[in-house]
């Protein structure tokens, strides 16, 4: 499943506007970031196999704004990435298993194949478009918001 083709959601928008019934509910596709700075929504494909995990976002030509991938792996574990046939700089967002963000690497540059760390215990990774986390204000200590985290989440869906 490709992110490609979604539409494009204006991030003033997204920041401004107050969480609608889809939000709240946690829709699958959708990870909210939350911070001093408010919130952020973005729509997400979920990457939750071993397959999946190791094509990511490799050859995908561009992605709209406030979409990403969301990396789901089985427990918390050391995690690190490369950006080895990604043509899109992007900005990774390391996260336990609470969803607290750990780790922010930005600006991951397109085709290299230096390995980034992102440390132990995580359990998920959220990329989105190189830059935006900066934009957004979105900083370690930030939590994010889906139902794949579960009960156990730092905010938990209804």
């Amino acid at each position: 499943m490709g992110i490609c083709g979604q539409t494009t959601l204006s991030i003033g928008f997204l920041l401004t506007a107050t969480a609608t019934a889809a939000f709240a509910d946690c829709s699958p596709d959708v990870v909210t970031i939350y911070g001093d700075w408010g919130q952020a929504n973005f729509k997400v494909t979920i990457a939750d196999d071993a397959r999946e995990r190791a094509r990511g976002l490799m050859n995908v030509p561009q992605m709209p704004t406030m979409t990403g991938m969301l990396f789901v792996y089985d427990g918390p574990q050391p995690v690190s990435f490369w950006m080895r046939n990604t043509l899109i700089p992007l900005d990774m967002l390391f996260i336990d298993p609470a969803g607290k963000i750990l780790v922010v690497h930005p600006d991951a540059i397109p085709l290299d194949e230096t390995s980034i760390d992102g440390g132990d215990g995580v359990q998920y990774v959220l990329e989105i478009n190189g830059g935006l986390a900066a934009r957004l204000g979105i900083a370690p200590g930030d939590v994010i918001q889906n139902p794949v985290l579960g009960p156990g989440a730092a905010r938990p869906c209804d």
